[in-house]
């Protein structure tokens, strides 16, 4: 192997770690907006903590829904 193979497969393993990291920075990022959105959808549904999550979202569906109609009967 020559110097300039050596120098190429170098530069290609440190672009690879470079690309690990960055997709251990998105996914801890994820985690992060996941586990506040989760927070902040406990604080204004508190009753949501008692709800399997396979029943959750046609929970929330069912409250958008009545939601979006209060507001259109209401004009608000």
């Amino acid at each position: 192997m020559t110097d300039t193979e050596k120098k190429l497969l170098q530069a290609q393993h440190r672009l690879e770690e470079a690309q690990a990291r960055d997709r251990v920075k998105e996914r801890k990022a994820r985690t992060r907006r996941l586990i506040q959105e989760g927070a902040i959808l406990e604080k204004v549904l508190p009753e949501v903590r008692a709800i399997a999550l396979p029943e959750m979202e046609g929970y929330l569906a069912e409250r958008l829904v009545d939601s979006n109609e209060t507001t259109d009967r209401t004009g608000g």
